[in-house]
Formats: structure tokens, C-alpha cells, sequence
């Protein structure tokens, strides 16, 4: 088995501030100074097991450490585990209600024969409700630098890399247009999924340290706007993060390239200009009968809204199936439940008015599913002359959103989606101009977004300072007894309580989902298979007792031969043995294990080692 050889070594660089409250669950990373408990490594072996045994840490894209911050709501310890969350995401009171939780999907729980995947984004709001009144955020800051770094967009990715460069000490400026920070948090999402008190706090303690932060500001080329051309002249870097901000036109039938006949009728709005005017302000209505043509969270948040706002008949209508929209089972439930009705497998091909130019109605055109696409979704495949009218009073476009790039007043590279192209540290091809979420990859999620924050916030860095100054490298924490019971394999998932729909209705504040108490949270968290923790069998030490094999409640005791190493170090396949004389070791497959601890119980030589092996950012 791998063993840790990197030692940790204090940066005498590094300071640590913190806010104005405090609690005593909540310490910085700890380090290992006379702790022969703790040690660190970056052997590819140890970093690869990370990645394949912790299924849902690899699958977020802001690579949160969701077993550790589960553990700590088990041990009713929120505001430790509030920490750890923020330590990876930013915003964990804000991605604990809107993330789109690809960490479930991947959940081992959830595996065939396993159940359903832990309420992982619901335990991320359960440490952020729960953690003390007086919780003190602390952060290790570097020493100032003198670099100052302009981020056009105060959106997720904008506000996650902001966070960063300023601990990493540089001086921070934030342009936004808008009147509030957020992006699409403030101005797209609806209330009713994500309060405005919890998101203003959380951009607050994201921004604190420094950053400076300028709304109202208008980055382009008209009179009065500030170019970026300016921008680069007067501070050493520059980072794009403006989003996509702009709706997809809806395709319609003998429509020319270019051309969008839906703005030539009353009664129809893009979804995002519908929700960006709604939140600025601004007095919206609807009719009796709204359509909503789409499939993500736009269409499912306009829909919902539209039922707030007083329509009687909503809609939504998809190109595939119910089974194939990119949002969560529990946000189809929650609109399915406001009212909404959801129909598949047509195309939008029509506009139908009155001769007063009023909406009387959408024309669709009858689908069948077809193969993937290269996105991994479905065909949907127009039948000829399978037309049909659907009347409305109302029809909101929420297809999707593209990047715009008129605002650049210096010429940089597109790639082929006419989305700015960056190199592998993220910088466009004017030099120190970087650029950062879905400006780059065009519409995808917040978690998605603060991740490519993140990431781009290092190399900027590295760009900035000539060096990489942090590094990703696995805490390896030696584990004194099992932590899980099995007995917590067979606690059903427990899910969110809500609001009564009588109550959701009587305004657009009205928070849908109402959070879990500490009981609901804690028995949810039992449920973690604590992926992080790793089983190992000393070689030497093992009697070949068969002891762990017959006690073992899965098939993940195996006896080995071989394992296979990959070209990046890491352990591939076992080679199983069938034969005694063949056998190698007897080993523990960590992919089927689920940390019950039966064999660490019952081992007479003690053989058998628990190890918590996480993924952390250390000062070089």
C-alpha cells in the first residue's frame, strides 16, 4: 500500500484573520506540528485512491469534502462542518438550497442495491442553519502582495476567485453592472428557493477581506462605459466572469438565421428576462394560461413563479421526457406539486395570435425519441405533419443562454461556440486578461461556476507571483475504531420538509423548502458511508484467517494475486485469486466497502488499519 512520506511544513507567509464571532467547533485547518497522527502526501497513488473511493468529493465540481462535513453534522458539530463546506464552495447556505447536486448522483449510496443517495445538498443547508449564532469564519491569509487584479462580474465564479486572490493577498476590485453582487443568485433565482438574507450575508463574509466592490459599473465600449482596455492598463490582471446574460432565441419554422420572431408578439418574454426584470423591480403579470417551453431551472423556476403571480393553467413543455431534465427528482416533485403540469416529446414551431397581435396559443410539432446526442442527451426526432396548437395567454422562453462578447473593446480568441477561449491556466490569448465560469463554458450551474472560480483564482496566481504557492495534497489522519454502525444501512432517506402550499402562494418570499431540525439532519448523515475512511490490511501482520472474509456483509474481502497499476501511479483492477497457492493478500475492495467495520472487529492480529484520507489545499 502507499505511504505518506510529505511532511507539512508551516509558511511563515501565512497569517490568519477572522471575522467578529465566534465558536469553538469552527478551527482553521489544523496542522501536524508533534502530531505523528496526521501526515501529508502527494504520491499519486494516495490522491488517485481519493478520487476513485469518494465518489461524490469527485464528482463536485468545487471538490467539497462532503464525508468530512457529514461526519462533523453526526457529531452535532455545524459550524466545523459549515467550515469545511466553505472551505471548498463559498456559499454553502446558498448551495445548500439551489446546487444541482451531482455529488448525489454519484453517491455510493445509491448504487444499485444500496438505496437512495444521501440528501448530500440538504445536509449542506442542515450545517449552514445550524451552526451557532456567534460562528467565527477563519481564514489563513498570505501577506499583501502589491498586485492588484480587476473581476469584471460579481456572479458565482466572479465571487468565488475574488475570495481567493484576496486571502492569497492581492488587492481585489469587483466591476459589476448591476446595482447588488450575485449575478444570476440575486437576479435569476426566485426568493422562494433562496432567500435574499441568506445570500447577501454569505457575499458579505465571501468579499470581507478586502475586496472592493463597485456596482452600477458598466464594462463595454459606449460612451460613459469603462473599457477593458483600461482596465488592463491599470491593474496588473484582469478576470472575465460576466456569465452568460443572454437568452437562446427559440427556433421557429421559416425564421431566418439571425432572426427571432418571438419579440414581434405580445404576451412572450425570454424566461431570463423574465426573472432578471422581476427581481430588479420591476411589476410582472401573466395570463390565465402560461406555457413554459424548456427543460432546466429556468423553465421550472418561471413556472413556479407564474403560479405565484396568479396564473391558473402553467406548463411547461419538453423537446425529450420528463426523465431526462437536468434538474433534481425533489425540485420536479416540488413543481408538480405547485400545479405545474409537465408534456413531453414536442417541438415549439409556431406562434399563434389574433389579429390584434395577442397570443392565443403555441404550435408544436409531435416528437420521438431518438439515440444520444455527444452530451449524453437524448434525440428528439420531429414526426411529419404531427402538428398541433396548445392555446396560452402567456408563453415564456427558457431554452437556454449564450455568452455575449460585444462588451470587449480588445480583440481575443473564440472558440467555436463563440465562447472566449483560455489556455490551460485560464488566461485568453491577451495576456493577463483571464476569464472564468460560464463566460468560458457557456450556461452551466453555481457549484460548476465557483469551481472554475476557484481554479482559475490559483493560476492567476501562479501567472501573477511566478510560482505555484498552493497545492492539493491528501491529509492521511490515522482512525482509532469504526465509525459507522451497520445498522445505519438500512435508514430510509429523509427528506425535506416544506411549506404548505397554501402558505407558498400567499407571496413570492415564502421559502418552498423549510430546512431540517438537528434530529432529521443527524440521522440523514448517518447514512454517509464515510467513503473517506480506508480499510488496509497489513500483509505481514495477516494470519490469512479468513476471519474478515466470513464476517465481511458484502462481497469487499477478496483474495489478490496482483493488483494492476495505472500510468498515473494509481491501483487499477484486483487481480483476484481463485486458487490458495496463488494468493498474494488478502485485500479490502474500498469501492465495494461500506465502513461497517465487522472485520476490523474481528481480526486477531490487529492487521487491519483505519486511515481518513482527504483532499486538502496546503501552503507551499
Amino acid at each position: 500500500m502507499a505511504k505518506a512520506t510529505t511532511k507539512a511544513t508551516t509558511n511563515d507567509n501565512v497569517k490568519s484573520r477572522s471575522s467578529d464571532a465566534g465558536t469553538p467547533d469552527s478551527p482553521n485547518i489544523i496542522t501536524d506540528q508533534g502530531d505523528e497522527t496526521i501526515h501529508y502526501s502527494d504520491d499519486p497513488r494516495d490522491i488517485g485512491w481519493v478520487r476513485e473511493n469518494v465518489p461524490c468529493q469527485a464528482s463536485c465540481p468545487a471538490d467539497t469534502n462532503i464525508p468530512g462535513y457529514i461526519r462533523m453534522i453526526m457529531e452535532e458539530r455545524h459550524g466545523r462542518s459549515y467550515e469545511i463546506n466553505r472551505d471548498a464552495n463559498v456559499l454553502p447556505g446558498v448551495l445548500g438550497r439551489i446546487c444541482s447536486r451531482p455529488c448525489e448522483d454519484s453517491c455510493r449510496h445509491g448504487w444499485p442495491g444500496n438505496g437512495e443517495p444521501v440528501g448530500i445538498c440538504n445536509l449542506k443547508r442542515a450545517a449552514a442553519d445550524h451552526k451557532h449564532t456567534s460562528h467565527r469564519i477563519s481564514e489563513s491569509l498570505y501577506t499583501p502582495t502589491g498586485k492588484k487584479i480587476a473581476i469584471v462580474g460579481a456572479g458565482p465564479a466572479g465571487v468565488a476567485a475574488a475570495h481567493d486572490l484576496s486571502i492569497l493577498g492581492h488587492d481585489v476590485t469587483i466591476f459589476e453592472r448591476e446595482e447588488k453582487p450575485g449575478g444570476m443568485l440575486q437576479f435569476g433565482i426566485p426568493e422562494f428557493r433562496l432567500p435574499r438574507d441568506i445570500l447577501d450575508l454569505e457575499l458579505h463574509n465571501a468579499l470581507r477581506l478586502g475586496v472592493e466592490l463597485k456596482t452600477g459599473v458598466n464594462i463595454g465600449s459606449g460612451m460613459g462605459d469603462t473599457r477593458v482596455s483600461g482596465l488592463l492598463r491599470d491593474f496588473d490582471a484582469v478576470l472575465l466572469a460576466t456569465g452568460c446574460m443572454a437568452a437562446t432565441p427559440l427556433p421557429l419554422k421559416n425564421s431566418k438565421k439571425g432572426d427571432d420572431p418571438s419579440r414581434d408578439f405580445r404576451d412572450v418574454e425570454y424566461g431570463l428576462d423574465f426573472l432578471l426584470e422581476l427581481h430588479r423591480g420591476e411589476k410582472k403579470r401573466v395570463g390565465r394560461r402560461v406555457a413554459v417551453v424548456g427543460a432546466g431551472f429556468t423553465a421550472l423556476d418561471c413556472a413556479r413563479m407564474a403560479r405565484r403571480l396568479g396564473a391558473e393553467e402553467v406548463t411547461i413543455h419538453l423537446r425529450t421526457a420528463e426523465e431526462y431534465i437536468p434538474v433534481s427528482k425533489e425540485e420536479i416533485f416540488e413543481t408538480k406539486r405547485e400545479g405545474v403540469r409537465i408534456k413531453g416529446l414536442r417541438t415549439p414551431v409556431g406562434i399563434v395570435a389574433d389579429k390584434m397581435g395577442r397570443l392565443t396559443g403555441v404550435e408544436f410539432a409531435q416528437n420521438r425519441l431518438g439515440g444520444w446526442r455527444a452530451n449524453g442527451r437524448r434525440q428528439a426526432i420531429p414526426i411529419d405533419g404531427s402538428e398541433f396548437v396548445e392555446p396560452c395567454d402567456t408563453l415564456i422562453i427558457a431554452i437556454g443562454q449564450i455568452t455575449v462578447n460585444d462588451f470587449i473593446d480588445v480583440k481575443v480568441d473564440l472558440d467555436r461556440w463563440s465562447n472566449v477561449a483560455i489556455g490551460d491556466n485560464g488566461m485568453t490569448s491577451v495576456k493577463g486578461l483571464f476569464a472564468a465560469g460560464d463566460y468560458v463554458s457557456g450556461a452551466s450551474t453555481a457549484i460548476e461556476a465557483i469551481g472554475h472560480g476557484h481554479e482559475i483564482a490559483l493560476n492567476l496566481d501562479g501567472w501573477l507571483m511566478g510560482g505555484v504557492r498552493r497545492k492539493q495534497v491528501v491529509q492521511v489522519e490515522k482512525v482509532d475504531k469504526p465509525l459507522r454502525d451497520r445498522a445505519f444501512d438500512f435508514i430510509e432517506r429523509q427528506h425535506m420538509p416544506t411549506a404548505n402550499l397554501d402558505e407558498r402562494f400567499k407571496s413570492l418570499e415564502v421559502e418552498a423548502e423549510t430546512g431540517m431540525d438537528h434530529d432529521l439532519a443527524k440521522e440523514e448523515a448517518k447514512r454517509c458511508y464515510l467513503c473517506d475512511h480506508k480499510y488496509s490490511i497489513d500483509v505481514d501482520g495477516c494470519i490469512y484467517c479468513r476471519a474478515c472474509i466470513e464476517v465481511a456483509p458484502r462481497n469487499c474481502i477478496k483474495l489478490v494475486q496482483g493488483v494492476e497499476i495505472n500510468e498515473n501511479g494509481t491501483y487499477g483492477e484486483l487481480e483476484e485469486a481463485s486458487e490458495w497457492n496463488k494468493v498474494g493478500a488478502i485485500w479490502i475492495d474500498n469501492n465495494q466497502c461500506i465502513r461497517c467495520g465487522a472485520c476490523f472487529m474481528v481480526c486477531p492480529t490487529r492487521c487491519i488499519s483505519i486511515t481518513r484520507n482527504q483532499l486538502v489545499t496546503r501552503d507551499l
